[in-house]
């Protein structure tokens, strides 16, 4: 309900979460619109060591908010659009769409390599069915290894072995130059009289302390992390990178939308209300972008119809061109051994009826076995 004009917005209570929530709040306060954030925890937040597509069923981060909206705790629910679930509850709509953020994935490395470059059997981290099966589609040999944690640990957890490696190497350098080094003799020379020591030394410009203090937060926090599994290169979203604002602090290859598909609604942020609500229509107006309604609704209505949810390594892009919309579907199976892909152009007029019979084309030509496939996997 909305109290003395202020809307109540539910949000997650991650970093990533509250910046995407400020941002809708944001642009409903340069409407002169008075917006307060309700931090709530969702299972997703509670289970932090399972994989997403072990939580349940689909909406593990969505649920919890949505339940407010309906009891009228709050007036609407700010979500990552690729989180919810395709069937809500007939009470709730889509009250806003605002413009998205890029939809690509981003495949992280220290020294930004390209994904055909990394070496065989490189070790590559994700918790997404769709980017392992994507992944292993184009490298086979990769070993794809779980990845969880919110944005910022996932990226620690790449750069911890780099960086604990370079902390190690100047220590040991720091011990050479300070004459701690147990072969060196009473004149300060090594064994064999060399004043110099050991020519082979890596040599730095700067002290410890100095190159502690130009690392940045994110990167401070990997040296003091404990390494599990020593990641080559982890695939994120670019959208979540970018309102967090990490994309400077890491290398990378951006992959392309058109061949690693992204998922239905990457990138996008959905505000959710009850549809008999007097802060719909003013959410609406405020925040709705056409183009990203277009697009979103083209790749959830695939998704919907195709019936995958999370269970099932789906990868659906949807580009507004002119007076069509320009759609690229995979779906995959688990071990990315096989596959369906199509594309198509879709009326813009009609983009959610023809974006269900190109849906039903993908599942007579297969797509539904390699979800049925895929459920009976997840079933086990």
């Amino acid at each position: 309900m909305t109290t003395r004009g202020t809307l109540r917005l539910a949000t997650r209570s991650s970093d990533l979460a509250l910046r995407q929530a400020a941002s809708v709040r944001d642009a409903l306060a340069g409407r002169r619109q008075e917006v307060e954030l309700v931090e709530v925890e969702t299972r997703g937040d509670q289970i932090r060591d399972e994989l997403i597509h072990r939580l349940g069923k689909t909406g593990a981060f969505v649920r919890a908010l949505d339940e407010e909206v309906l009891d009228g705790a709050v007036d609407a629910a700010v979500h990552s659009m690729k989180d919810m679930p395709t069937e809500g509850s007939a009470d709730l709509v889509v009250a806003g769409v605002p413009e998205r953020e890029s939809a690509a994935d981003l495949l992280l490395s220290p020294d930004g390599t390209a994904l055909e470059d990394l070496p065989h059997g490189a070790v590559v981290g994700t918790s997404s069915l769709r980017r392992k099966a994507q992944l292993l589609a184009e490298r086979p040999d990769l070993a794809v290894e779980p990845l969880r944690g919110n944005v910022d640990t996932r990226i620690e957890k790449l750069l911890a072995p780099g960086l604990q490696a370079e902390h190690e190497r100047r220590v040991e350098a720091d011990r050479d130059e300070t004459g701690e080094d147990p072969v060196a003799d009473d004149e300060g020379g090594d064994e064999n009289g060399d004043e110099d020591g050991d020519e082979d030394a890596p040599e730095f410009e700067r002290s410890i302390e100095e190159w502690f203090d130009g690392l940045a937060e994110i990167e401070r926090r990997a040296l003091e992390r404990e390494i599990d599994v020593e990641y080559d290169a982890i695939v994120l979203a670019e959208a979540g990178l970018r309102r967090a604002g990490l994309l400077h602090h890491v290398e990378y290859d951006r992959l392309d939308p058109a061949s690693f598909v992204p998922a239905p609604g990457q990138g996008a942020i959905a505000v959710t209300a009850r549809g008999d609500a007097d802060a719909t229509e003013r959410i609406r107006s405020t925040l709705d972008h056409p183009r990203t309604r277009v697009e979103t609704t083209v790749e959830r209505t695939v998704l919907a119809e195709l019936g995958g949810g999370c269970i099932a390594p789906i990868g659906v892009h949807a580009k507004l061109q002119g007076e069509h919309v320009h759609a690229t579907t995979r779906v995959l199976s688990g071990d990315g051994d096989e596959e369906i892909q199509a594309s198509r152009d879709l009326p813009v007029r009609d983009h959610a009826n023809a974006a269900a019979e190109f849906a039903a084309d993908l599942a007579d030509r297969g797509a539904d076995d390699l979800i049925a496939t895929a459920r009976e996997t997840a079933e086990e």
